[in-house]
């Protein structure tokens, strides 16, 4: 086996930099073959990936957090190479799915001694996500919480940014496409779920499986403001799903019509902002090999 390392040195207030030098303590170790490669901007985890499908890496490592993960997942899609996941970020979403040591020395050492599995992977328009992309107020939310969350945890970031979010936000209408079914809903937020995790540890989408070949879409009709902010923090042990104004489908290929017809919208992808129209959900069944424990 070899390793490629594509480490964000800045994920979780400098973590990715910290984490290098157990790497090449835990490689020298078991003796592998491996390179480190750092990121410098926005990007480059994705430009790496693209790269390194052409080497004899049988691994390729996202060392950071979950935009790292999602950088590194869309520059190696289709290769034949297995994903490693350090979690180094501040959220951790999809780590936290698959459950992964939460001990660094652990964690890299698991690349060496675990398993692998298949997973899906969800498509927006021409992007993948690994995890749990959204729109709406959600997607307001991560916008906010990514400028925040530089200064403060990511709980006390999501919180702040749910704050400045609520202020000016209103639902909207759609008209959602399901497979062959068509739905009219007005919604605060909608969440298109690989994964069970995300905004750092709320459990969004309980029954989420990322290997059954479907999405769980889960849907937050329009409510009172005050509502909402009582219903948020419930979303962190899966509670949500006991309120009326929850919603939750199931399907492969997703459309969300908006009424406000071909506006861009900003869409909330593993933690990353894209601004998308149209807005196109597709999963991919069985897209990449991921080592786990």
């Amino acid at each position: 086996m070899s390793f490629l390392f594509i480490v964000n040195p800045v994920a979780g207030k400098g973590n990715g930099d910290k984490i290098i030098p157990l790497i090449e303590e835990v490689m020298k170790e078991y003796h592998y073959t491996y390179e480190i490669r750092k990121t410098e901007k926005v990007g480059e985890g994705k430009r790496i990936a693209e790269e390194a499908r052409h080497t004899d890496f049988s691994t390729i490592v996202s060392v950071g957090g979950d935009g790292t993960l999602h950088e590194v997942i869309n520059g190696m899609v289709g290769s034949k190479q297995k994903l490693g996941i350090i979690p180094a970020g501040t959220g951790n979403d999809f780590a936290r799915t698959l459950n992964l040591p939460r001990d660094i020395r652990e964690s890299i050492e698991s690349l060496v001694k675990g398993n692998s599995i298949t997973i899906d992977l969800g498509k927006i328009n021409k992007e993948y996500f690994i995890n749990i992309s959204s729109i709406g107020l959600d997607a307001l939310i991560a916008d906010e919480t990514n400028r925040i969350k530089k200064y403060f945890s990511s709980t006390y970031s999501y919180v702040i940014g749910t704050i400045k979010s609520l202020i000016n936000f209103k639902s909207f209408k759609t008209k959602l496409v399901i497979d062959d079914a068509i739905y009219e809903e007005e919604i605060m937020l909608a969440a298109v779920c690989n994964g069970s995790y995300y905004g750092g540890g709320m459990k969004i989408s309980p029954k989420s499986s990322f290997s059954d070949g479907e999405f769980d879409i889960c849907i937050v009709r329009k409510m009172p403001k005050l509502k909402l902010l009582f219903l948020l923090p419930t979303i962190f042990k899966g509670n949500h799903v006991k309120f009326k104004e929850v919603k939750f489908y199931k399907g492969k290929n997703i459309e969300f019509l908006m009424e406000n017809g071909k506006k861009k919208e900003k869409i909330n992808a593993d933690g990353e902002i894209l601004d998308l129209y149209p807005i196109q959900f597709e999963m991919i069944n069985n897209a990449i090999e991921v080592v786990i424990p």
